[in-house]
């Protein structure tokens, strides 16, 4: 609640009155360190609730056993990393990984699901030579469903292979601060967001990134298609800061209406959204005491978290 506060509290201030950040090293990590932030302080996997906790045990359980009995299979290899990774193990599902490109340096999954993890680790460039990898792979072929390690309240994917390769590089460009690339990987992941989740998620990135190099025409089109009443399942925090862009809500009512379940990803997502609509329109010290609110919370491997962590490390 303290973030939700200190959002409302800048909007106040706001209405009363824009160099690159490098990966983060993978080596020389404290013991039991996960990755270094950009602002070079380690983290740690994240304390999840018992119950959490033990249901993602059992999980990662049964695909080990899957894997054990078909070390080779490329979807075994996958689901081991990913159910490593749903624990906070981030750099053990990096390894899984690599060891599956090797036997698989055809597989587009393999270089997506680890150019993911290497943007949590903050090894951005790592990231995107994956992702270029991958959309090498993929070129002229068929799309297809990527299911949910982690399903959604109705049990329906909401984004496919391709829509992930071209978001997730988009993503490791912008941390990065390379706007225009950031662009080509967005206007390409647009191509492929078919739903209205993976519609507003690629729109709040893309709206964001021509808004950071100063296209406000372009910024101001790739709103048309969003609107009040969209049916969505997992992305309304997303939604929830289109409409504050297109200036249908304000930006208080968004921040209030965070939903009350997973507060830590809202805050972030929320919180960086809101405070990077204070830097591009010039409330910089808003924006940086936002960003700073958003690094006291403990979800730094979300998109939102890692952003201001960005926003913070740049000079």
């Amino acid at each position: 609640m303290n973030l939700i506060r200190l959002l409302l509290g800048s909007l106040l201030v706001a209405g009363c009155a824009a160099r690159s950040t490098n990966s983060a090293s993978s080596t020389a990590l404290p013991p039991g360190a996960e990755a270094m932030s950009l602002l070079r302080k380690p983290l740690f996997a994240p304390k999840l609730p018992a119950e959490t906790r033990a249901n993602y045990e059992r999980r990662l359980a049964e695909a080990r056993a899957v894997w054990e009995a078909s070390p080779n299979d490329a979807d075994a290899i996958i689901w081991l990393g990913r159910r490593t990774a749903y624990l906070g193990r981030y750099r053990e599902s990096i390894r899984i990984y690599s060891e599956g490109i090797a036997k698989h340096p055809m597989e587009a999954r393999l270089y997506r699901h680890r150019g993911h993890r290497y943007i949590t680790v903050r090894q951005f460039d790592d990231a995107i030579a994956d992702f270029n990898r991958a959309a090498e792979l993929i070129k002229g072929k068929p799309d297809e469903i990527e299911p949910d390690g982690l399903p959604n309240a109705r049990n329906i994917p909401t984004s496919t292979l391709q829509s992930n390769i071209w978001y997730h590089l988009g993503l490791a460009h912008y941390l990065k601060g390379d706007f225009e690339r950031a662009l080509e990987a967005f206007r390409e992941c647009m191509k492929v967001s078919n739903n209205p989740d993976m519609l507003v998620a690629t729109t709040n990135w893309l709206y964001m990134t021509l808004r950071r190099l100063d296209r406000f025409q372009e910024a101001a089109a790739v709103l048309a298609p969003i609107k009040r009443e969209m049916s969505l399942i997992e992305n309304d925090s997303y939604h929830r800061l289109l409409l504050v862009y297109k200036g249908e809500i304000p930006a208080e009512s968004a921040v209030a209406s965070a939903s009350s379940e997973d507060r830590a990803l809202d805050d972030a997502t929320l919180g960086y959204g809101i405070g990077n609509w204070h830097l591009y329109r010039g409330f910089k010290p808003q924006a940086k005491r936002i960003f700073k609110r958003v690094l006291e919370g403990k979800s730094w491997a979300a998109f939102g978290y890692i952003a201001a962590e960005a926003e913070q490390a740049r000079k």
